[in-house]
Parts: C-alpha cells; sequence; structure tokens
C-alpha cells in the first residue's frame, strides 16, 4: 500500500466513525441520549477510532496537520480521553454537543481533504 494510499484510509476510517456517531444519535435527544447506554457506548466508540485514526495520521504524516491548520487534530486525538476519563463515565452532555457541533463540520472538512479538487476546479 502506498503511503498516500493510507493516508487516504485513515482520514476515510475517521470521516466513516464521525458519520456514524452523528447516525447513531439521529433522531435523539440530549436528554434521551443520556439514558441510552447503547447509543453512549456506539458514540465512545467511534470517537475512540477517530482519534486512533488521528493519530496515525499524525504519526506517519506529522505534515498533514500543518498544511490542514482547520482541522483541530490535537483536540481530535483528544476525543479518546473524553470518553476513558473518570473510568469510562464521559460528560455525556459534551459528548452530545461534541457529535452535534463537530462532528458535521469534521465530516466536511475530511471529505474536502480526501476529495482536494470537487471545490476548486
Amino acid at each position: 500500500m502506498t503511503p498516500e494510499q493510507r493516508l487516504l484510509d485513515n482520514l476515510l476510517d475517521m470521516q466513516e466513525a464521525a458519520s456514524e456517531a452523528i447516525g447513531f444519535v439521529g433522531g435523539s435527544t440530549p436528554e434521551t441520549f443520556e439514558r441510552d447506554i447503547l447509543t453512549q457506548r456506539a458514540v465512545a466508540m467511534t470517537f475512540v477510532l477517530i482519534a486512533a485514526a488521528a493519530s496515525r495520521i499524525l504519526g506517519r504524516f506529522p505534515d498533514v496537520a500543518s498544511e490542514h491548520p482547520d482541522i483541530a487534530w490535537s483536540t481530535i486525538e483528544g476525543l479518546r480521553n473524553m470518553v476513558l476519563r473518570e473510568y469510562g463515565d464521559p460528560d455525556w452532555s459534551l459528548v452530545w454537543d461534541t457529535v452535534q457541533r463537530d462532528l458535521p463540520a469534521l465530516v466536511a472538512q475530511l471529505d474536502q481533504l480526501r476529495h482536494p479538487h470537487i471545490q476548486g476546479e
């Protein structure tokens, strides 16, 4: 596998996991999410997957972060810590807000990064 393909695969992993998290909470409210352990665990796993892929990208392709500062790479790496802190009892309202506010933008940013010529040409 070429380095470029490896980078694209990791970006796709991040994008798919973020999209899954958005889908998992679709139709929920913050209140129902707070009580739905199955959805909480599913979203938490997507956070771990997103963070792991971001960490692989930053480890293997450090220039990506400096070339794309609009993506909050270090914050994304911290998603894993968000769900693992306090012995697996994260602040679910913060997780909810992240899914609602930040992940749709991340999906769009990753799509643009994976397909740079779609908007520019």
